[in-house]
């Protein structure tokens, strides 16, 4: 009798650990689901997006695509092997910290005046869109209407440096890759957190003045309360531009009588292969009574391989706002930024620096 019932037992188990093998194949097979006939059940899952739509979407998700350079960036830090394309033709300055495998990417469309190419990006088929931006009463309406017109769920997410940890974490969801989501939702939220700890400890007579020269001739702005120069604001710094925030876009026009009279400490400046004036400044004459002229405190905005102040308003902001809080108060905001730009690349871009690229990158953006 005992024997039988060891010899029962011992069928029980090769049974269980039969199932326990199959199972174990089922998940190493890509994470689909197999049914008992081997063929793969086509199961959507629920994500909840940060405008609060419910939205299906398949358990696997090969392919992505994002409506603006915004969402693209966020794709291409968790993993660019699921990214379907680009926003716009990628720059020299851009294409150097990018893994070149990813530069023949198609450009698709959905930066500045250039229109998404629908067609084309249907012809991809792509998994899911991801549509991210400042989220307004019209956003839902615009995802709604894609969804429409392409037959593919899209994925609203919140472009607001506060709210960059949620995205991660969603978009980590959607892609199955909620491990490096993780990873840089809390490199963004220990980011914030640190920045806004320090950011009250700057007194009233301390504050910093500061100009943001940014088209062609410097000569265009944004002013406090802008999200396009919002980093100064979160830092402590006093943007001096009394100008009226210009809608979306921005880039309000000054004249060169106005800067004069705002006479500020300090000049960042769009860089020279993005078109601004940065070199100029040095050697026009109209800007040589300015105090930061003077002073040469002016610092060109690191643009490569995306801006690390204003557009687009992604992820790459967050080292944009440890770079400005160290340039203009490097005691309160006492960051290794050497340091901080290479942990950077290698986080978010799968890029690592070496010390020659990252001087070059720094050399007009930091006090040497």
């Amino acid at each position: 009798m005992f024997k039988r019932k060891v010899s029962l037992f011992i069928v029980i188990a090769i049974i269980l650990s039969m199932l326990v093998g199959c199972a174990d194949d089922t998940i190493k097979e890509n994470d689909n689901i197999i049914d008992e006939q081997g063929a793969e059940v086509k199961e959507d899952i629920e994500i909840e997006d940060m405008a609060g739509r419910i939205v299906l979407i398949p358990a696997k998700v090969d392919k992505a695509f994002s409506t603006s350079p915004t969402g693209t960036i966020l794709l291409y830090s968790l993993n660019p092997e699921k990214m379907l394309g680009w926003n716009y033709d990628l720059r020299e300055g851009e294409k150097r910290f990018i893994d070149e495998k990813y530069h023949s990417l198609p450009n698709l469309g959905g930066a500045g005046k250039n229109a998404i190419n629908i067609e084309e990006v249907l012809k991809l088929d792509p998994t899911v869109l991801i549509m991210m931006e400042e989220l307004d009463d019209g956003s839902i309406s615009k995802a709604e209407e894609l969804e429409e017109q392409t037959g593919k769920p899209v994925i609203l997410l919140d472009s607001s440096l506060y709210r960059l940890e949620e995205a991660y974490n969603i978009l980590g969801k959607v892609l199955r890759e909620e491990e490096k989501a993780g990873e840089l939702a809390n490199y963004c939220r220990e980011t914030m957190e640190d920045i806004e700890k320090k950011a009250p400890k700057i007194k009233e007579e301390e504050k910093v003045r500061v100009y943001y020269a940014e088209g062609p001739n410097g000569l265009e702005t944004e002013p406090s309360g802008s999200w396009h120069a919002e980093t100064i604001d979160i830092v402590g710094g006093e943007n001096v531009a009394e100008v009226a925030i210009k809608g979306n876009k921005g880039k309000s026009e000054v004249s060169i009588e106005q800067l004069l009279k705002w006479n500020p400490d300090i000049i960042i400046s769009w860089d020279d292969e993005r078109g601004g004036y940065y070199s100029e400044i040095f050697k026009d004459p109209a800007w040589q009574d300015i105090k930061a002229v003077r002073d040469k405190e002016i610092y060109e905005i690191p643009n490569s391989p995306f801006n690390w102040f204003d557009r687009p308003p992604s992820s790459n902001r967050i080292l944009g706002v440890k770079w400005i809080g160290n340039l203009l108060y490097p005691d309160a905001f006492d960051y290794n930024i050497k340091e901080e730009v290479k942990e950077f690349y290698d986080k978010f871009y799968h890029y690592q620096l070496n010390d020659e690229e990252l001087d070059d990158l720094l050399k007009n953006s930091i006090r040497h």
